[in-house]
Parts: C-alpha cells; structure tokens; sequence
C-alpha cells in the first residue's frame, strides 16, 4: 500500500482505516456484585489497604454496566468505526468453571447488538486482567490448569457471542500481568516472585494458544489474535555493553512474546539468562510452542513508551515523561515498532489496541476540558503510525486509550485517560477537547 504524503499537506489515512477507541470491564463497568458476577483477583487486590491510590476500587468505576446505552451513542457520535471493550471473565463464569451465567452473557449481547445498530464493529477481549478469584486460590496462572480454564471460558463466550464478532483478542498484555502482578507485585495477585513470573508467562501464552484453538474448533470465520504491549529497547549510549544489555532487555519485552507466537521457540538467550532450572523452562512440555504459535489472523499492538538500556542493565529517562511517570513521551518509538515487527516477522496484519496518556484534566465552569496535551500527543502518534502505513505496515486500525475516563488500576481514579471526562460523583460524561478533534479527524480520514 502506497499513500502520498505532501511536506506540508494533510495525512490521509486508507478509506477503511478503523477508527475506534478501547476500554476494559474491570476499569469501567462497576456492577461487581449484580447479575451473579463474581469475585476477580483485582476486587480482592483493591481491597488491600494501601494497594490502591486512596483505597479506589472498580466496584462502580464509570458504572458502565448501567449506562453502556449512552456510552454507545457517544461511540456513535464521535463517529467510531471500532470499539474494543472486554469480556469480565467473573461476569461470565462467576468461579473461573462450569456453565456460563447468562445474565452476563446477555450484557454483552445487548452492548454488542448496540455496537452493530450504531454502526460500529465489535473487537472484543476475552482476558483484561480480571481472573476469577476462586482460580486464583486455585494457583492462579502459575497452574497449567488455569490456561485450561480460559479455554474452556472461551469457548463458551465464542459459541454464545461468536457470530456478532468479527475480531477476537485473547489475553491482554501477558506481560503486564507478569512483570507488574508477579515481579513489582503493585497490580493483582501482588505478588513478587521472578522464577513464578515466567511460568505465569508460560501459562498465559498456552491459555492464548488454547482459545485460538477453540474458536477454530467452532467453524467461526471470526479473526483472532493477541494484544501484546510492546516496548522498543535501545542502547542508552554507544557502548557494546549498552547493546548487549539493551538486546537482553528486549528479549524480555518483546521477543518472548512475538518469538513464541510468530516463531514458535522462545528466544535462546532468554531462556539462557532464566536457566535450565527455572520453573518456566521446566513448565515448558511437548506441544506446547505448537499450540502456542497456532497461526493468528492479526496482531493486536499496544504502544506507551519506549525504554532506554544501560550498559548495566539498568534504564534510562530520554524523553518528557506524562502524569504517569513511567511513559517517556516518544512518538518516534510507535513508526520503530510497527516497522520492527512486519520486518522481522512478516506482514501480518496489525492494529494499534492501545495508544494514549493522562493529562491533569479538568472541567471548566463552561462544560469544556482543555486537554491540549492529548491531542497533540494522538497527533504525533498518529502521524508516526501512518509513516508505517506509507512505508508498508499493513495496520488496519487504531483505538485511543482510553474512551473514557476509568479506574486506572492501581492510580485508582488518580489519572485520566479518557477521550470522554467521568464526573465521577454524578457520572456525568462530557466530551474533552481532544474528543471532539478526535471526531474530526475520523470524519475526515485523517488531519
């Protein structure tokens, strides 16, 4: 695909590129105890005093569950194209097993019938983080059987929701769950604990293999892939040693992910740096790369920061960071990693799931939020991602994260993400500024 881009002239994105915008159950659903839910690993976690910023839970977030009718009239006027949303694993098996519950079949029916009359095409994620807790007592992901359960949790979804969605997404940043629920210990289960990190991460790419199995085994022409956070690594200086580290990091980061689903083997020097030992090279059996690298119809990307390599192994801070102090600001970063990933892995097709920021949002006596900050923010992204389109990066679509304003995990309601502003006391959705841009930009195939 060729697209012209003029030194000074508008971007133009291709005539079906899919605008959309993400968001997760557990941030932005609440409802944590109707319609038979039950128990998640992060309902438990964010009970835990002083795991929370202010002791936030998602037991009523953006309360979505009630008001989901006028959040898709606003999907509908911002013009989306594509709404990725999750599935809450609770919602429909409220013990990780057994029958699903209807009553949360039937939510997601109704948001998905809503998304179809408004025009706009469902990407529904099946794990965003939030496992049942009675799995969780049961081991959680460091037992084989939990990838197990998700299949079987998949398939249900698939066989009652399957037909009304063209595009599935399996597991939501495994690494997230392995290096911030495992090795930080600040997301759920809040655990530090690297030789089980791996395995958890072992555990989640054979649950990702095993629902890509299950949809196949229902006949679904549907689309199905992973949603991986990835993060391009560079040398922090010019040194080999910066290098040689620099690669390591990201074997970690990256490689571990892309090589085990695209190549079907875990990176050598990784598995080296573990050794043999490890519990995830010791989890690893027969079979498992083969299920794990069963063939996928897209990869989902999610693109935040980059990450810059000491010579020690250690990082480095290059770039202005956002109201999330991790997130170095480098759009450059996003055209590194599409290119990176269709050079070294082929051209498969790609969407961006996740791209944005917190700004220090706040709404105005007259009913405007200035975030100024995000639009220039989805701008540059925005143009570094259509330099990958001109260049040959089959990328179909891009959603903002977030569409609105949400529980952020462990910021608690700290940060805002959103195209849309939560007045969280009354629930009241109003439209920030880069919303608006946002819509224009859609409406004009680009800026």
């Amino acid at each position: 695909m060729s697209i012209p881009i003029g030194p000074a002239g508008p971007l133009r994105f291709p005539d079906n590129f899919g605008w959309g915008a993400a968001t997760s159950a557990y941030q932005i659903e609440g409802a944590a105890k109707e319609d038979g839910r039950g128990e998640s690993v992060w309902d438990t976690f964010s009970r835990v005093p002083g795991r929370t910023r202010n002791g936030d839970t998602g037991d009523v977030a953006a309360d979505h569950y009630h008001r989901y009718a006028e959040d898709l009239d606003l999907m509908r006027d911002l013009g989306l194209r594509s709404y990725r949303f999750s599935i809450s694993w609770p919602r429909i098996q409220p013990d990780g097993a057994g029958a699903p519950n209807q009553r949360g079949l039937d939510f997601y029916r109704r948001l998905i019938d809503g998304l179809h009359e408004r025009g706009i095409t469902p990407m529904a994620t099946l794990f965003h983080w939030d496992l049942p807790q009675a799995l969780q007592d049961a081991n959680g992901w460091e037992s084989r059987d939990t990838a197990h359960r998700f299949a079987d949790y998949a398939d249900a979804v698939f066989r009652a929701l399957g037909d009304r969605v063209p595009i599935w997404l399996t597991i939501n940043e495994p690494k997230t769950v392995v290096q911030n629920g495992y090795l930080t210990g600040h997301h759920a289960p809040g655990r530090q604990d690297p030789d089980a990190a791996y395995l958890v991460a072992h555990h989640l790419q054979l649950a990702h293999g095993l629902a890509v199995g299950a949809l196949r085994a229902t006949g679904s022409d549907s689309r199905i892939g992973p949603a991986l956070n990835l993060h391009p690594c560079y040398p922090a200086d010019d040194s080999p040693q910066a290098a040689a580290a620099a690669h390591l990091y990201d074997g970690y980061e990256n490689r571990l992910y892309l090589d085990s689903l695209l190549k079907g083997s875990y990176p050598e020097d990784l598995l080296a740096d573990l050794g043999p030992q490890s519990r995830m090279v010791q989890g690893i059996r027969d079979g498992d790369l083969k299920i794990i690298s069963a063939p996928i119809d897209l990869l989902a990307v999610q693109y935040y920061t980059p990450i810059y390599v000491t010579a020690d192994g250690g990082t480095a801070h290059r770039w202005a960071t956002s109201e999330a102090e991790w997130q170095q600001i480098y759009p450059e970063g996003m055209y590194d990693l599409l290119t990176r990933i269709t050079r070294d892995y082929g051209p498969i097709p790609l969407t961006i799931t996740e791209n944005g920021l917190p700004t220090p949002d706040t709404l105005a006596a007259d009913d405007t939020v200035q975030d100024t900050g995000r639009i220039s923010f989805l701008r540059d992204h925005l143009t570094a991602a259509h330099r990958a389109i001109a260049d040959g990066v089959p990328l179909e679509s891009f959603h903002v994260w977030s569409l609105l304003d949400n529980f952020e995990w462990d910021q608690g309601y700290e940060q805002r993400w959103g195209l849309v502003y939560v007045d969280y006391p009354t629930q009241r959705r109003v439209l920030k500024n880069s919303a608006t841009w946002y819509r224009s930009v859609i409406a004009d195939g680009g800026f």
